[in-house]
């Protein structure tokens, strides 16, 4: 994971110092020579390799840099907003796989149903529908029409609450974008755990199973899912990083206080110690999901543990 990470971080800080033009040129005020002196006050006239090692020595001792958009380090900026969309993308991860593997194995086992008809059509709905669409469409429903919950925001304007009461406050606010991420990510994981789960139906091992008289729901969950759900681990490595980069929509869609705003505006002013950060907290993400991914193909899979063993 280290090697990795650090051939990550190489390639993320040569493509950014090599785009055109960075913040300072984004202002039109400035003259040429100005323009050259604030360049060299914060070491941009530097060689690209120099400037790589000076921010990688940074880097090890947790400074991500200075965000000249915002004028405040990147970690204290980053910080203010990381923990509200990871609340959002954790609630949305566990929502989407619970929902898809229940979904998935009940349409497998039902397969050609009216039931399994109408999760295929609504996955289809969910790989196509875009994200704005469904959360104006949410917005309009349940926030201007019925009332029922709050159209944007982390909290309600002005509010002051504390302790539970700020907690079932930001619950309430969570609803929709939760709503709308997972509709949009649980059609494709349903995808791949009923075929997964047809395919393992289908094997020699399961109709051993049934002929010795094993119950139905023994069969499924202690046989059947074990070796299903192995397809659908792999996609865990790209779920959170997946999460967090379309939530950026999402985020602006409804006023939710988290990184996608922040990347926005980044990209816009060309803040690119911002968004140097934020791409190598997504490869950070992805790594890690590969990481656990193994892990628990791991403990899935027997014959994976019984590998390692042989091979120590």
């Amino acid at each position: 994971m280290i090697p990795i990470l650090f051939g990550i971080s190489l390639l993320i800080f040569f493509l950014f110092a090599l785009m055109p033009g960075d913040y300072f040129s984004s202002n039109r005020r400035l003259s040429p020579q100005r323009l050259e002196e604030l360049r060299a006050l914060y070491g941009m006239n530097k060689p690209l390799i120099v400037r790589y090692f000076i921010w990688l020595k940074n880097v090890f001792h947790g400074d991500f840099g200075f965000s000249l958009q915002h004028m405040q380090p990147v970690t204290t900026l980053i910080n203010q907003y990381i923990w509200n969309s990871f609340i959002v993308a954790l609630a949305t991860l566990f929502f989407t796989w619970t929902i898809a593997l229940v979904i998935g194995i009940y349409s497998a086992t039902k397969q050609y149903s009216i039931f399994d008809r109408l999760v295929t059509l609504g996955v289809f709905a969910s790989l196509s529908v875009p994200s704005f669409f469904i959360g104006l469409l949410l917005i309009k429903l349940f926030g201007v029409d019925l009332h029922i919950l709050p159209i944007g925001g982390m909290i309600d304007t002005g509010s002051t609450t504390t302790g539970l009461a700020y907690v079932l406050e930001v619950l309430r606010h969570m609803i929709l974008p939760i709503t709308v991420l997972t509709f949009l990510s649980v059609g494709s994981l349903t995808r791949y755990f009923r075929t997964g789960m047809l395919e393992v139906l289908r094997m020699d091992f399961i109709r051993t199973a049934r002929a010795k008289g094993l119950k139905e729901r023994t069969v499924i969950f202690r046989h059947a899912l074990r070796n299903a759900i192995l397809p659908a681990i792999t996609l865990l490595a790209f779920e959170l990083p997946g999460l967090f980069s379309g939530a950026i929509i999402t985020e602006q869609i409804f006023s939710w206080p988290g990184i996608g705003r922040i990347q926005l505006d980044a990209l816009s002013a060309r803040d690119y110690p911002v968004l140097m950060t934020l791409t190598m907290l997504l490869a950070f993400l992805t790594i890690l999901g590969n990481f656990l991914a193994d892990v628990l193909y791991a403990a899935a899979d027997p014959r994976i543990r019984l590998t390692k063993k042989e091979g120590g």
